[in-house]
């Protein structure tokens, strides 16, 4: 039986044009092994006399591979004179990275294509977690990545606003908390 695969990139666009993407790549299997999310319930009061409100704190706490991957993100920056590394996100089973990619700097080699850098991130990670594991092989991402192409200054600002609140969402997701506790630090 033949899978076909929809190529996930958009047709007849250069992917080392000038301009900021959003990329999120994926654990193999979603396994959440980047980190963990830390939650407290934060209760507040509003005004005089008012409700009291109340939220949810969290924060990111990066694991040993997390650690690693988010080391390699800055590395990047020294590979590719063109590329930049915006804002980011390290999540349990997946990573939100906004990156620039810069024009073109007289004598810079290599220019890289978006596909370059995310392909160039994922095997030095892999690589890299697997030596330090003492194993040979194993997965750490899924094939592929999924990318947004961002247009202009407002997609930039949501995609950035996105990535700074997505732990928040995530400890929110009460369902999700539920289901998967192993992947909360709860204080």
């Amino acid at each position: 039986m033949r899978c076909d695969r929809k190529y996930p990139r958009l047709k007849n666009f250069d992917y080392g044009r000038v301009g900021y993407y959003h990329v999120t790549i994926c654990t193999e299997k979603r396994l959440p092994i980047l980190s963990k999310i830390r939650i407290e319930n934060v209760s507040e009061r509003v005004g005089w006399g008012l409700a009291p409100t109340s939220s949810v704190k969290a924060e990111v706490i990066l694991s040993p591979l997390g650690r690693i991957a988010e080391t390699q993100l800055y590395e990047l920056e020294k590979r590719y004179q063109n590329v930049r590394v915006s804002a980011y996100v390290i999540m349990p089973d997946h990573i939100h990275i906004i990156f620039k990619i810069l024009g073109d700097k007289v004598g810079a080699s290599p220019h890289p294509t978006l596909i370059d850098v995310v392909r160039t991130y994922k095997s030095i990670v892999t690589r890299i977690c697997n030596a330090a594991a003492g194993k040979q092989g194993r997965k750490i991402f899924q094939r592929s990545f999924y990318d947004t192409v961002i247009w202009n200054e407002e997609q930039l600002r949501k995609a950035a606003e996105y990535i700074s609140h997505n732990p928040d969402r995530w400890a929110a997701d009460i369902e999700r908390f539920g289901k998967n506790k192993f992947l909360y630090i709860k204080e």
